[in-house]
């Protein structure tokens, strides 16, 4: 039972089936199109040889982001925001520090019973409960360092990621609608090198993600066809029999899912056993973009200044944040104090039964469990957050956020870049809304005196009422407003 409800799997690469023969190969290539690849040529490298599976796994997973919660994703990988629940909080399982606390608890209940039995039945251990509140006051302390750090960290991860959709999505904006386009089929030429450079976007932070995961190789199913194109460090590096979804089971799995040290693996293990140097994707990436952005501006695509400099204060934000995130995830709080803080509270609850078993007696026990819960429990949520960026169930959702920004982008690239007077000229654009109903073609027959008197009725008449009909999300009727309103 536990074999089948504990999966824990790592994340997962690129499969490399066999080769087609020549014969297949031709014989799909004269079939293939742009959008269908069932019966495409395999190109001979390791990127393509896994599209297919990539694609055909990949509405699966955006609809899994739907489903309900499975027993692996349940205490294991960022938790979805999307999803809504409705236990009251202090019963959730989902996001708690529960499963890190069944060892301790255990240990802790059992300790406290032997002290209570030699007491009762043996010998009395006794003792004064002064202690409680000199360690009392010194376990707070350690408690409060330990949470402000840990807490900034996490708040200091996500205002980086935050800073990088920001700027992601700014250059991407640049790149599509104030790179100009030429005609014909040099602008379809145009319309391409737009998506590389703006899929460039999104393979930095794909590939930032994984690098803060210490997960070095290059042919995961989010990035593998994000970079394939590009000649990288991490690609030379890649192994191609190293490649599947590794997956942990037994007593290793239970293990992981109750933080056992003993069971945890090296997260950076992947990067130990690379033969070959893996470089640092991200920067790598940034560099392609960087160069793509700087021949915009030679050839004189993006002409206004101020765009030019916006592109290159989005490139600066990227590579702030990419540096950032680094020094958050190599820089927590010193290991002195780490270990110091962990035996303080240790030894606070090992001794707590002999300060209560003279008043409590047998309430010893529960009592001392309540109180491990609450102390190693605050400090088992700071070890979790301390890495924002990992797996953890509390960390920072990255594999969202980085589909979230390829949604934007998507969102962007969607339509031409959009002229303004199309969408000014439109029947429906109502300008002068909510005061008026009417149209821009009706008000194009006015004179500019009734359109300023109308601008002065807009800014004077009701406008608290205005508003809380709107706030209120009423539709305002033509018995409320009339459409000859000068």
């Amino acid at each position: 039972m536990a074999d089948m409800a504990i999966h824990h799997t790592e994340p997962a690469l690129t499969h490399h089936p066999p080769a087609k023969s020549g014969q297949q190969a031709d014989a799909a290539s004269s079939t293939s199109t742009t959008f269908d690849h069932k019966g495409a040529s395999r190109m001979p490298t390791y990127i393509s040889s896994g599209s297919e599976e990539r694609e055909s796994k990949l509405p699966q997973q955006l609809l899994s982001r739907r489903s309900s919660i499975d027993i692996d994703d349940y205490f294991v990988g960022p938790r979805n925001l999307d999803r809504h629940s409705k236990w009251p909080t202090f019963l959730r399982l989902h996001g708690s520090v529960m499963p890190r606390m069944i060892i301790p608890l255990i240990l802790m209940s059992g300790w406290a019973t032997l002290i209570t039995v030699i007491t009762k039945f043996v010998h009395k251990l006794g003792v004064s409960s002064i202690l409680l509140t000199v360690l009392g006051f010194v376990v707070g302390l350690s408690l409060s360092l330990r949470s402000s750090t840990a807490y900034e960290r996490y708040a200091e991860g996500r205002k980086y990621w935050a800073l990088l959709m920001q700027s992601s999505r700014t250059l991407a904006r640049i790149i599509w609608i104030h790179n100009e386009e030429r005609e014909g089929e040099e602008g379809k030429e145009d319309i391409l090198a737009k998506l590389t450079g703006i899929n460039l976007i999104v393979a930095f932070a794909v590939a930032l993600k994984h690098k803060l995961r210490f997960e070095p190789n290059i042919a995961y199913d989010d990035l593998a066809d994000l970079v394939g194109h590009l000649d990288t460090f991490a690609k030379e590096a890649h192994d191609p029999n190293d490649c599947g979804t590794r997956s942990v089971g037994g007593l290793k799995a239970i293990g992981q899912y109750l933080s056992v040290p003993m069971a945890i693996s090296n997260p950076r293990k992947a990067i130990k056993k690379s033969k070959k140097p893996l470089g640092n994707l991200p920067v790598e990436i940034l560099s392609y973009l960087s160069a793509y952005v700087d021949e915009l501006m030679n050839e004189g695509k993006i002409r206004l200044p101020v765009y030019q400099s916006q592109a290159g204060t989005a490139l600066y934000a990227m590579e702030e944040v990419m540096t950032g995130t680094e020094r958050v995830l190599n820089t927590p709080l010193p290991l002195a104090y780490t270990i110091l803080i962990s035996q303080i509270t240790w030894i606070y609850v090992l001794i707590l039964p002999f300060q209560l078993v003279e008043d409590l007696g047998w309430i010893t026990i529960p009592g001392c469990v309540v109180a491990t819960y609450i102390i190693q429990g605050i400090a088992a949520i700071c070890a979790e957050i301390e890495n924002p960026f990992g797996n953890d169930v509390n960390d920072l959702p990255l594999d969202i956020f980085c589909e979230q920004l390829a949604a934007d982008l998507d969102v962007i690239t969607s339509s031409p870049p959009p002229k303004p007077q199309d969408f000014i000229s439109r029947r429906n654009n109502l300008v002068l809304q909510p005061l008026s109903k009417s149209g821009v073609d009706a008000w194009r027959q006015r004179s500019i005196e009734d359109l300023r008197a109308a601008l002065k009725a807009k800014a004077t008449v009701a406008p608290a009422t205005m508003a809380i009909s709107g706030s209120r999300g009423q539709v305002l009727g033509a018995n409320r407003i009339s459409s000859d309103v000068p």
